[in-house]
């Protein structure tokens, strides 16, 4: 990880005081957060749930979203997910599909599009994007990284906080990690909680069979245990990756990349490696015969889905 990232993550999560500077320009930011327009009240012909952290970096986003639109397409709803596409080349709006790519959508909606298998749309207006899908015939928005996206109507908030890191100093950024004030929001998911709580939904990831980038056989991870493995995580929190295959039982060199990381050839090394499903989006097409993707699946309890469901209208009838 770069110097930079690193020191600030001294700072944030580490217990080291931010410097004055650091402090100053948050107040700065303190200031223009409370220029913000106030959240849109407007009234959409479908719901809209929205999945964001107040934090930067990594909280396990992408993995809830998954499991939430495979969970309302299992009840009978007809998910779509929106999103801003970071990191994508391509400007305008694009309907995301299992063949587009991370320069057309980013490498987050081809994940959701290819694991999820509902419609997902990219457009920095995600209202617009909204709007597109509910013309498509989506009877439930979720929206990737949208709690302070305030001109999207929403009926409800998820927010995602890493069970250890959490809010890290409580400041602002750049002294500290958070995008905005702590506030209220509907639901609360806890990631890396043993169990459900007062203060929220406990989530734990279960890493499934691994994928070969290469000919696309399957390998459970267990197989790798006793050989030496390289791990590459381009990631909001790479750490988690890293001790999720340690406790598996896998002897690991860790390689760790900034978070939406344009993966090129060389930044595989040599050998066994195991690389998230997100990163393998990028290196598909230039990995080496020996580089696999470790799926993780999120895991919620009951309570959690019916929370949600709590939120949302009955499945119309004509479904």
């Amino acid at each position: 990880m770069p110097g930079l990232a690193s020191r600030l993550e001294a700072i944030w999560f580490g217990g080291a005081t931010p410097p004055a500077f650091l402090r100053l320009l948050a107040a700065v930011y303190a200031a223009v957060l409370r220029l913000r327009r106030p959240f849109n009240t407007e009234r959409l012909p479908a719901p809209v749930l929205v999945v964001g952290n107040f934090t930067v970096g990594g909280t396990g986003k992408t993995p809830l979203i998954i499991a939430l639109a495979e969970h309302l397409r299992a009840l009978g709803y007809a998910p779509g997910v929106v999103s801003r596409g970071y990191g994508r080349r391509l400007r305008q709006a694009h309907s995301v599909t299992p063949d587009s790519t991370p320069e057309q959508a980013g490498d987050e909606p081809v994940l959701i599009a290819r694991r999820a298998g509902v419609p997902v749309r990219v457009d920095a207006d995600r209202l617009a994007a909204a709007r597109f899908l509910i013309e498509q015939g989506c009877d439930v928005i979720i929206a990737d990284d949208g709690l302070q996206h305030r001109n999207l109507p929403r009926c409800g908030e998820i927010e995602v906080r890493d069970a250890v890191r959490a809010y890290g100093n409580g400041r602002l950024l750049p002294a500290g990690p958070l995008r905005e004030p702590v506030r209220a929001v509907d639901v609360r998911v806890i990631n890396g909680a043993a169990a459900d709580s007062a203060e929220g939904y406990a989530m734990t990831m279960q890493l499934g069979p691994c994928r070969n980038l290469r000919d696309g056989r399957t390998r459970a991870l267990d197989d790798f245990r006793g050989q030496a493995l390289q791990a590459v995580a381009g990631i909001g929190n790479p750490g988690r990756f890293f001790d999720s295959l340690r406790r598996a039982g896998l002897d690991i060199r860790p390689n760790a990349f900034p978070d939406h990381h344009a993966f090129r050839a060389q930044d595989l090394p040599i050998g066994t490696v195991l690389l998230t499903e997100k990163d393998a989006v990028k290196c598909a097409d230039f990995a080496h015969a020996e580089v696999w993707s470790v799926p993780a699946e999120a895991r919620l309890s009951d309570a959690f889905f019916a929370r949600v469901a709590a939120m949302l209208p009955p499945i119309r009838s004509s479904r």
